[in-house]
């Protein structure tokens, strides 16, 4: 059996996410569940492991900045989930259990209910799985960690092996605040008894508010069995309520992607300097320098190197191309028109932007203050500096000159043009589109076209050089 194989199956599992706190020591307008994590939300995060568990629904508790949150993960997660995604509000927010309360109406009865919280976003699947299969439809199930300093969490009482209770910091005895094993926030619960033991909760307590983790003991009272399923990775129950934590925080999660890579053989050349904001996929032999963004979709074929300080989102990068320092890379999803593509032995860079739809052929060369948008270059095309190509279509071994551009865009519509195989474009030219360049055929430079030009001719446009002799400028007197 697998770490995320689920033993019990035919239960089905409901995951209620609670992301109603105001997040105040983050102090920012922004609510603290949507603040990114490697690109994503604190709550997607939590969300997207949700549907690894193959949830039946999530339930997502919104308070502050409700209606933002609400709108950032409609928008990321309903069009692609296999589950149904509901929100209830907590206002006011009077704790934890009392987050819960609100979710009964939608909670069905034969169910596991996982309870996560949205700004704990680095637990993984496996252990909820783990935690689920504790459960096994008629316990309740703790997940649990032993800390060396346990302040401000609810100590795990037991009788034994068995969990008696969740002592609150504030709650607890001086004794009691001696126990390490603390509890994490994350419990996976029948449905039907958890409904009964939320009618039960009341604030009779240090803070005046009702705790979720109060229905430990009432499982314990009704002889429910209560059981920790414990674990050693602080990551995973790590949460999030200030900009150093989230800091700290990122810094864990790209050091867990450095490992996976370099486990898969890639050479990073310092994985502190590293930052995955999306799914970064390797061949083999890939080199990646310093200080390197990867977002979106991002594709590395065998024996690519990437030079320091490239941002690269959305792309992919095809066997043996060189993508040189200061490089940025900004495409599309993988399947789509913007999609960016580069070919076999291409060499990108340094400096070099390639923007949605750029596609470039095997062995092309896009050199330093290039840049190329919706447009597609054959193999072995060349611009080596200083020169933009929008709307393009490029034949093989066409040569593009230094501060040459293609005028694509009219002020109302954009306009392609066609440059042919074996074409030379000379410096300093403007190609005005709708253009098309015959094959074989040479602009000289400084030329500006604007009609199509047959193959293997010469094409000039510009005006004919006037020399002044013994001329003086003009000067102050």
């Amino acid at each position: 059996m697998t770490a995320t194989q689920n033993i019990f199956s035919d239960i089905p599992v409901d995951v209620v996410i609670m992301a109603a706190g105001k997040g105040t020591r983050m102090k920012s307008k922004l609510p603290k569940v949507l603040h990114l994590l490697a690109g994503r939300a604190l709550v997607q995060h939590v969300v997207d492991t949700a549907a690894e568990l193959h949830a039946r629904q999530v339930t997502v508790i919104i308070g502050h900045g409700a209606t933002e949150v609400e709108a950032a993960l409609a928008g990321n997660t309903v069009a692609t989930s296999q589950f149904v995604l509901n929100f209830v509000r907590q206002e006011p927010q009077l704790g934890t259990g009392h987050a819960v309360q609100q979710t009964v109406p939608v909670l069905q009865d034969d169910g596991i209910v996982v309870v996560l919280s949205g700004d704990v976003p680095l637990t993984q699947a496996d252990t909820l799985q783990q935690l689920i299969n504790a459960c096994d439809g008629n316990k309740l199930a703790l997940l649990t960690i032993d800390f060396a300093d346990p302040t401000s969490y609810g100590r795990i009482e037991r009788a034994g092996d068995k969990v008696q209770a969740i002592v609150e910091q504030k709650d607890a005895t001086p004794e009691q605040r001696k126990i390490t094993e603390v509890y994490s926030g994350i419990m996976a619960v029948p449905a039907a008894p958890l409904k009964k033991w939320l009618a039960r909760l009341d604030n009779k307590n240090a803070q005046g508010e009702f705790y979720l983790t109060d229905i430990v003991k009432f499982a314990v009272a009704d002889g429910v069995p209560v059981v920790a399923y414990k674990i050693s990775d602080a990551v995973q129950v790590a949460g999030i309520n200030s900009p150093v934590q989230l800091a700290e925080l990122e810094r864990a999660y790209q050091k867990r992607i450095a490992l996976a890579l370099m486990e898969q053989g890639v050479r990073l050349a310092d994985p502190a300097r590293l930052d995955v904001r999306g799914t970064l996929t390797c061949a083999q032999d890939v080199s990646i320098d310093v200080n390197c963004v990867f977002e979106g979709q991002v594709s590395l074929g065998e024996g690519v190197r990437v030079g320091p300080n490239c941002v690269i989102r959305d792309a992919t990068i095809a066997a043996g191309a060189v993508i040189h320092p200061f490089t940025h890379i900004e495409g599309g999803k993988p399947g789509s028109k913007d999609a960016v593509e580069v070919g076999e032995g291409a060499l990108i860079g340094p400096f070099a932007r390639l923007r949605p739809g750029a596609k470039l052929g095997a062995e092309v060369h896009i050199g330093n203050f290039v840049e190329v948008k919706n447009s597609t270059l054959a193999k072995g095309a060349k611009a080596n500096h200083l020169a933009y190509l929008g709307d393009a279509t490029v034949g093989e071994r066409v040569n593009y000159g230094a501060g040459s551009i293609t005028a694509n865009y009219d002020g109302a519509f954009k306009h392609r043009t066609i440059i042919e195989a074996d074409v030379h474009i000379g410096s300093n030219c403007v190609l005005i589109a709708p253009l098309t360049i015959g094959a074989g055929g040479t602009v000289g430079g400084g030329s500006t076209l604007t009609k199509d030009t047959p193959p293997l001719a010469l094409a000039v446009a510009r005006g004919r050089q006037v020399s002044i002799a013994n001329w003086k400028r003009p000067s102050k007197k």
